[in-house]
């Protein structure tokens, strides 16, 4: 498939596309019509990784981004991953030209435990 151009584009979390793909799901199997291979298989890896629902997810992204030294990508990211360490969390910042100090990190795992409960 050849792209002319792209319309437009949004940054997206694991459960945001597991609650669309849902949506599709459930018109198709309303109209009968049969669930494509990469369908299903997307589905299926959206349910496989989702750790949380939507709207937590889309809520803690929006903490993440009120920080500071914290990039849309970075918040995505951080929100599908759910990192439960700091190690887990430096991973995510290992291409960035700066560091967070241990209360940064500390402070990003706190809204992540609690988005996750």
């Amino acid at each position: 498939m050849i792209v002319k151009h792209i319309q437009s584009e949004e940054l997206l979390t694991v459960p945001e596309v597991k609650e669309i793909l849902n949506k599709i799901m459930e018109e198709r199997v309303a109209r009968e019509e049969e669930l494509g291979y990469e369908l299903r298989k997307a589905i299926n890896h959206a349910d496989m990784f989702a750790k949380m629902d939507a709207s937590r997810s889309r809520e803690l992204v929006g903490k993440l981004l009120e920080m500071g030294k914290m990039k849309p990508e970075i918040a995505i990211h951080i929100a599908d991953i759910a990192p439960l360490t700091r190690d887990e969390l430096r991973t995510l910042y290992a291409k960035e030209r700066f560091t967070l100090t241990e209360e940064e990190l500390d402070a990003i795992l706190d809204l992540v435990l609690e988005a996750m409960e």
